[in-house]
């Protein structure tokens, strides 16, 4: 055997060997990609991951989610907040699942990133009772938002405005608490009143109540002062009158008579 078929027979087995790796590291992402407590396996048919955190007892977003993912199970957590941009750089996340969770309120920049990319985003069954103005502005995506506790105030009002193709969604936003009296319970989109004018009413009558207030005290005040001022002249007065009146003396009545 000569050094070439040697070389040549130990070369293809390493090849073989190095193709494998490839197909691994392609097919299986690394552990250090994938989040503790999470399971990733790509998924041929999605060109990216499909990355699965439910029920891990996570009480916040993994921060380094891989960038490929494309569907991410979130569900049966402890997630209380979802940060500004928690999900910014995942340009090809097609599902986010957050049911199950404790998240309470959404800020504008939630879902900054994935407006584009994004078709379902579950947020059912949380303790959300607001949400920012534009928090579902530049979502496309169809939104669940079942048995949450929300408050139906301006912003949501403005929020649900803003979720024009997802009517479904949005008829399924009941009032746990309400601007208006006995809209508990009742669906959001029920509510005909325009909370947001409600909001500035209520607002020009509480600053209209306490400048009446300011103005009433210091009326109140002047008053006083006038009359404590009239009460010291009087006794001032009286004070005055009771003072006995100086004599004459002799020499100031000749003075007088003498130049008459």
């Amino acid at each position: 055997m000569t050094l070439l078929d040697l070389w040549l027979s130990r070369s293809i087995p390493m090849c073989l060997l190095l193709q494998s790796l490839v197909l691994m590291a392609l097919c299986f992402p690394s552990a250090s990609m994938c989040p503790k407590g999470c399971i990733c396996r790509r998924d041929p048919h999605l060109h990216g991951l499909n990355v699965s955190c439910s029920q891990s007892r996570l009480k916040e977003i993994p921060p380094s989610l891989p960038v490929d993912t494309v569907l991410l199970r979130l569900d049966h957590n402890q997630i209380g907040t979802v940060p500004d941009q928690a999900f910014h750089g995942l340009r090809l996340l097609r599902e986010l699942n957050l049911s199950y969770n404790a998240v309470e309120t959404l800020g504008e920049g939630a879902f900054s990133g994935i407006e584009a990319t994004l078709q379902v985003l579950d947020l059912s069954h949380n303790r959300i009772t607001s949400v920012h103005k534009d928090a579902f502005a530049r979502l496309k995506a169809r939104i669940i938002v079942d048995d949450n506790p929300w408050h139906c105030d301006c912003a949501l009002q403005q929020a649900i405005g803003g979720m024009a193709h997802n009517h479904e969604a949005a008829a399924r936003v009941l009032c746990r608490s309400s601007e208006l009296q006995n809209q508990e319970g009742r669906p959001f989109l029920a509510v005909d009143t325009d909370l947001c004018n409600l909001a500035k009413r209520t607002t020009d009558y509480a600053m209209l109540v306490t400048m009446f207030g300011w103005f009433a005290m210091v009326i109140s005040y002047v008053v006083y002062y006038v009359r404590q001022n009239q009460e010291d002249a009087r006794r001032h007065l009286e004070y005055l009158k009771s003072l006995p009146s100086k004599p004459k003396k002799p020499d100031e009545a000749d003075d007088i008579s003498t130049v008459v």
